[in-house]
């Protein structure tokens, strides 16, 4: 078949075209230049919250009747490497692994208050009652015996090396009718370290 020759020329030059761009990128230069980057050094923090010697929580209370307090110490200490890893909040959550009327009644039943003293509560007994040589206050205010997460207050472990000593108290209302006789309760208690919000470092 024969092309007519405006056909051939265009052919030709669309092909010489492509040729053209194809020499174009085997010749592309641009100029560079680099400098290595200084070294960075990067870590991270450590959350540790720890319970202290003075833990008392695990001693046993019984033959509780209405009206009854329940004293017992606990030191939480911060073992975060100082300066990287301050807690943004510390909580405590209980838990009954045995359940009855005296940790389930929400006002009859078993009371929790925690108070902090920024030195080792002194200790009388048993039983058990402490008292504080230094500067009191309310880590947690009066609430039922069985709770998730409530928060603590005034707490100075927040930051890291510092130590917090606590007492906590259970009290048994008064209100406490004859329903509430020889039962028994196991509670757990779990504090948990929240770390400070992130930001800019």
């Amino acid at each position: 078949m024969r092309f007519p020759l405006a056909a051939k020329l265009l052919a030709s030059v669309a092909v010489l075209g492509v040729a053209a761009g194809i020499a174009g990128l085997g010749t592309y230069a641009s100029f560079t230049s680099s400098t290595a980057a200084k070294t960075q050094n990067l870590s991270s923090g450590t959350v540790s919250l720890t319970l202290g010697t003075a833990d008392r929580l695990t001693v046993a209370a019984s033959n509780l009747v209405p009206g009854d307090t329940i004293q017992r110490a606990v030191d939480l200490t911060n073992n975060g490497s100082a300066g990287t890893s301050s807690i943004g909040s510390i909580t405590v959550s209980t838990n009954a692994t045995t359940s009855s009327k005296l940790d389930s009644d929400p006002s009859s039943g078993l009371q929790m208050t925690i108070d902090n003293c920024t030195v080792a509560w002194t200790e009388s007994g048993p039983p058990y009652t402490y008292t504080c040589g230094g500067t009191q206050s309310v880590a947690l205010a009066s609430t039922a015996v069985i709770g998730a997460n409530v928060p603590l207050s005034n707490m100075s472990a927040v930051t890291a090396g510092n130590t917090d000593h606590l007492r906590v108290t259970l009290t048994f209302p008064a209100t406490a009718d004859n329903t509430f006789q020889g039962l028994s309760s196991v509670v757990d208690y779990t504090f948990t370290a929240e770390q400070r919000a992130a930001g800019a470092q």
